[in-house]
């Protein structure tokens, strides 16, 4: 079965959850990538819960938390990441 592709902005306002224990990130509120080939790069976190807070995850230069796009294993209702790619 062929990957179904998602548009980028359409990930934005879905909530982040773990592959490995389930529990939540917070909400993709943004997203990073390159202008000129369009890769995307992290996933920016809003409403970052206690859990989140936890894991010393690289921060932009506003101070929220990033998520390496590469750790995305599914997209649907919510984004499952693989916790253990982006400790």
């Amino acid at each position: 079965m062929a990957e179904e592709r998602v548009k980028a902005k359409r990930l934005i306002g879905k909530v982040l959850i773990s592959e490995e224990t389930g529990k939540k990130f917070g909400v993709i509120g943004d997203i990073d990538f390159v202008t000129d080939s369009g890769e995307l790069i992290n996933l920016v976190i809003v409403e970052p819960t206690t859990h989140t807070n936890t894991l010393n995850l690289q921060q932009d230069e506003r101070g929220r938390m990033l998520v390496p796009f590469s750790a995305v294993r599914s997209v649907g209702d919510f984004v499952i990441v693989a916790e253990k790619d982006i400790v």
